[in-house]
C-alpha cells in the first residue's frame, strides 16, 4: 500500500502532467520496493519513480 506523502505527490505529479497534455501511459507501484512509477507522454519519454517517503525522480528516456 502507497504511503500518503507518495498518494499526494502522485496526485500532484498526475496533475501537472495533464496540465501539460501529457498522457499518462502506465502506473505502477510495485510492493516490494514500495515505488510508484509512472510513465508519461505519447512516446513514453517521462518517466517518474515516486518514493515511500515522497520524494520523486524524473527521467526523460
Amino acid at each position: 500500500m502507497p504511503t500518503e506523502a507518495q498518494m499526494l505527490k502522485c496526485i500532484v505529479l498526475c496533475q501537472v502532467l495533464s496540465n501539460c497534455y501529457r498522457s499518462i501511459e502506465l502506473f505502477r507501484y510495485d510492493s516490494e520496493r514500495k515505488e510508484i512509477f509512472l510513465i508519461a507522454g505519447k512516446q513514453g519519454t517521462i518517466e517518474i519513480t515516486i518514493f515511500a517517503n515522497g520524494e520523486w525522480r524524473y527521467d526523460v528516456a
